[in-house]
C-alpha cells in the first residue's frame, strides 16, 4: 500500500520514508519546480526498469537524472564544455536539462541512452534536500504513457497507484510546461525540447546554438 505524505507539514518525514523507498529499490512520487515526478535510484537498474514499467514506457525514453549540486555534473559527464559551464551559471537550478556525454565507466543502466546522459537541477529546496539524502535519482513525469503529466500528488497517485511506494505531497506544481532540454554534447548546442525556458534565452547565454529538425 503507497504513503501520501504532506511535505509542506512533515518535510523530514517525507525525507526519511523517501530516502527509506529508494534504499529499498522501491519508486516515489516527488514535486519539482515544474510537474511531479517520478523517481529511482539512478545506480540501481531493476529500481529504473521500475520505474519504466509504473509509467509504461520503454528502454527507448530513457529517464534524465536530478541531481542536487551543480558541482556533481562532473562525476556525471565525460566532459562539461563552456556552453554547459555557461548554461549551468545562468539556469540552474531551473528547467533546463542538459544532455552531456557520459562517464565512459558510468553505472547508470537508464534505458537505450548510448553515450550521453540527460541531467537537470530542479528549482525547488525541498526535492534538493531530498537529493542530497538519496544521491542522484532517474526521475521522469509523474504520468503513465500517453496521460497527462501529474500537477498534483493525488493526480500522480491516481495513475500510478501502487507501483509507487511513497508519494511526497508538496501542493500544486508551479508550471505544466516542462523544462527546456538542450544537448551540450554538441557545438553548437541543440535545442532538443522548447519548455520553459526560451531559445531567445539560452542564445543570449551561449550566442550560436541549433534546433532540432
Amino acid at each position: 500500500m503507497s504513503k501520501l505524505i504532506d511535505v509542506l507539514a512533515n518535510p523530514e518525514r517525507g525525507i526519511d520514508r523517501a530516502v527509506a523507498a529508494i534504499a529499498a529499490g522501491k519508486c516515489i512520487v516527488l514535486p519539482t519546480d515544474t510537474v511531479y515526478g517520478i523517481g529511482a535510484d539512478a545506480l540501481s537498474a531493476p529500481a529504473v526498469q521500475s520505474l519504466l514499467d509504473a509509467k509504461q514506457r520503454g528502454r527507448d525514453m530513457p529517464p534524465p537524472v536530478l541531481i542536487a549540486e551543480p558541482a556533481m555534473l562532473r562525476s556525471l559527464a565525460a566532459t562539461v564544455s563552456e556552453a554547459a559551464e555557461a548554461l549551468v551559471a545562468a539556469f540552474w537550478p531551473g528547467a533546463l536539462t542538459l544532455v552531456v556525454e557520459s562517464q565512459p565507466n558510468l553505472r547508470m543502466d537508464l534505458g537505450d541512452r548510448g553515450d550521453t546522459i540527460a541531467v537537470r537541477i530542479p528549482d525547488h529546496g525541498f526535492t534538493r534536500e531530498l537529493l542530497r539524502a538519496t544521491g542522484p535519482l532517474a526521475v521522469s513525469s509523474a504520468n503513465t504513457h500517453g496521460n497527462p503529466a501529474a500537477t498534483t500528488a493525488a493526480d500522480a497517485r491516481a495513475q500510478l497507484g501502487d507501483t509507487v511506494t511513497v508519494y511526497l505531497d508538496a501542493g500544486a506544481g508551479s508550471s505544466p510546461v516542462p523544462s527546456t532540454i538542450v544537448d551540450v554534447s554538441c557545438d553548437p548546442p541543440r535545442v532538443l525540447r522548447e519548455g520553459r525556458i526560451t531559445s531567445e534565452e539560452l542564445a543570449a547565454v551561449v550566442g550560436r546554438l541549433a534546433k532540432d529538425d
